[in-house]
């Protein structure tokens, strides 16, 4: 017999199902007759009917990965499958923190089992097709076998320091989790790119010359101390291109990939450094820093209300009220209320980009920002024509119209 948790999971995975698969179709279909003037020029004819494929490529590919997985998802909850688990794993340890470790752990490797063949389809046939992909096989499999070594490592300490600070503290459990969960994200934003990105990129500091001279001038002439700049070998997994501001204080550097040097000119380099120093100067990274621990909070309470109740527990086939499961359950039910968030977050986003494209346009050229946006969608066989409610829910930059005309006016 089912109960209304349940029932009530089913529905929430089924929905979010329909509602990406509605916003999909919507964006597929979305094709203006004529672009707009501002967009005229980026595309030839045959390089814009490339981009709609690779457009239509890359929907129904996410077409047959979520239905995949929601199938999956189904079959577990109705064939007791965490429950089924749960027990496994109780008859072979008696440490909890030990039990929830592997529970976990083995949620992760059954799904990276499952995801690794659309990842490899992903890489080598649809990225492959469209000229994109510069990713080896040993580089793939190197990846991966950092991805675990990470996951375990960080995700697992993480997970076990979670668990046994909500054995030893009980009902406040939620603020103590609150204050670990934002220091690590605190510490992850400092040391990011010193500490995890060279496992998988190299980075190494611009080389002298005229680029640079360009760089350094336009941070002296913005206030900015700038000592760290940065080019990472991006084209070792693709060509496209990008950068990248990361850090606080002494500790924040900009990143840029070496397929934006090679795509770009150096004024129009300076322009996209522009922007990234925009982000800083508007203190998008402290504040963004602080909705999320704001939006933390909120979850961690709401969690820490539902974690005893057993219908969450009994919902996914376990017996009693427990962390492990009432965490899963928890996640899933929340889904609504965080897509809700994510809406608020991306408004915010959005609004960003927009203040750090108008700091470039006022500190540097405005005109050499738009030429750097327009050549970056082209060589990313970008979507110019995305459907408004798609980008409504999914983006967290405006459109290349949008930014364009926000930077015409």
């Amino acid at each position: 017999m089912y109960n209304t948790i349940f029932v009530v999971l089913i529905g929430v995975l089924v929905f979010g199902y329909v509602l990406d698969r509605v916003l999909d179709s919507l964006n597929l279909k979305h094709i203006l007759p004529q672009l707009p003037e501002e967009l005229s020029g980026i595309f030839d004819p045959e390089e814009y009917e490339k981009s709609q494929l690779y457009k239509r490529d890359n929907t129904r590919f996410s077409f047959v990965t979520s239905t995949v997985s929601v199938i999956v998802m189904l079959l577990i909850f109705f064939m007791g499958g965490f429950g089924w688990l749960d027990r496994w794993i109780s008859s072979i340890t008696g440490n909890y923190i030990v039990h929830v470790l592997l529970f976990f752990g083995s949620m992760a490797l059954v799904s990276d089992i499952l995801t690794t063949p659309f990842s490899v389809y992903g890489t080598f046939v649809l990225e492959e097709r469209y000229g994109f992909n510069r990713t080896t096989v040993r580089t793939f499999l190197l990846d991966k076998l950092k991805g675990w070594f990470l996951g375990g490592l960080i995700g697992g300490g993480l997970l076990a320091l979670i668990t046994w600070i909500y054995l030893l503290t009980g009902p406040i459990f939620w603020l103590i989790i609150l204050g670990v969960v934002s220091l690590f994200s605190l510490f992850m934003i400092m040391f990011y790119s010193n500490l995890i990105v060279p496992l998988f990129n190299k980075q190494t500091p611009l080389e002298e010359g005229s680029l640079r001279s360009k760089i350094e001038k336009f941070a002296l002439a913005a206030g900015f101390k700038l000592d760290n700049i940065y080019v990472m070998d991006g084209s070792k997994r693709s060509s496209k291109a990008n950068a990248y501001f990361t850090g606080l204080g002494p500790k924040k550097r900009i990143v840029l990939f070496d397929t934006l040097i090679k795509d770009l000119e150096e004024e129009e380099i300076v322009a996209v450094l522009a922007h990234e120093v925009g982000h800083y100067k508007k203190k998008h990274t402290a504040t963004g820093f602080i909705l999320s621990t704001i939006q933390s909070a909120i979850t961690f309470y709401l969690f820490s209300l539902f974690v005893g109740v057993d219908s969450f527990a009994v919902a996914l086939g376990g017996e009693e009220a427990s962390f492990h499961l009432g965490l899963i359950a928890f996640g899933i039910l929340y889904s609504p209320i965080s897509m809700l968030i994510g809406l608020g977050t991306n408004f915010f986003s959005r609004y960003n980009e927009y203040q750090a494209d108008r700091y470039a346009d006022e500190k540097y050229d405005g005109s050499k920002l738009i030429s750097s946006l327009k050549k970056l969608s082209k060589n990313n066989l970008s979507n110019l024509t995305p459907h408004p409610a798609y980008v409504f829910f999914h983006y967290s930059h405006p459109t290349l119209l949008q930014r364009i005309r926000a930077l015409k006016k």
